[in-house]
């Protein structure tokens, strides 16, 4: 298994779509960088958050997730000290059967003390990233829409996996917008 170079990236996202909209170069000037970078491709943000809240004091529950446990925001966000943001990504992503993507956060922002998660991306899956973004600090953290927000590294296998994302019809497939958990009723992933 090796890491995936720009040149792999502009070439799979041209001939078949994996990353939409796609920018070949980074975009950098007076912003938080997004695009191809030497090993990766630097994603960005959407307009579109979710920040959670207690005004409700419900309880956050993976298996029954209450959207009453946040509120929703469009445009830049200011992230609460010591809290929590769901948001997604505005690329829509197409991975390979023999790639596994996965995300780091962006260095300008985990300088803020800004921490970005995401889940590895599986073989085959595709939709929009949902992200989420962790303000570890004792300040409201600012971030920007529209701009870069992590890296996504792209790893290839030397064999194909025998069970993709695709194949297990995963619950997360061709997601749109910010998708809360939920839990599958039929045994999907």
């Amino acid at each position: 298994m090796g890491i995936k170079s720009d040149k792999w990236i502009r070439t799979m996202s041209k001939e078949f779509d994996m990353i939409n909209p796609f920018h070949e170069k980074q975009v950098r000037e007076g912003i938080v960088s997004y695009g191809v970078s030497s090993y990766g491709y630097d994603i960005r943000v959407s307009d579109e958050f979710m920040i959670f809240t207690n005004v409700n004091t419900t309880i956050v529950d993976p298996k029954n997730f209450d959207k009453q446990n946040v509120i929703e925001v469009k445009g830049d966000c200011i992230i609460p000290p010591n809290s929590f943001a769901l948001c997604r990504s505005v690329e829509y992503f197409k991975i390979p059967r023999d790639i596994l993507a996965v995300c780091v956060g962006k260095s300008t922002y985990a300088r803020c003390g800004i921490i970005v998660n995401v889940t590895p991306i599986e073989p085959e899956w595709e939709g929009n990233i949902t992200i989420e973004i962790s303000n570890t600090t004792p300040l409201p953290a600012k971030i920007y829409a529209n701009e870069g927000i992590a890296q996504l590294l792209f790893l290839g296998a030397d064999t194909l996996c025998e069970t993709s994302y695709g194949d297990k019809g995963g619950k997360y497939l061709k997601q749109k917008g910010i998708t809360l958990p939920r839990i599958d009723k039929n045994n999907k992933r």
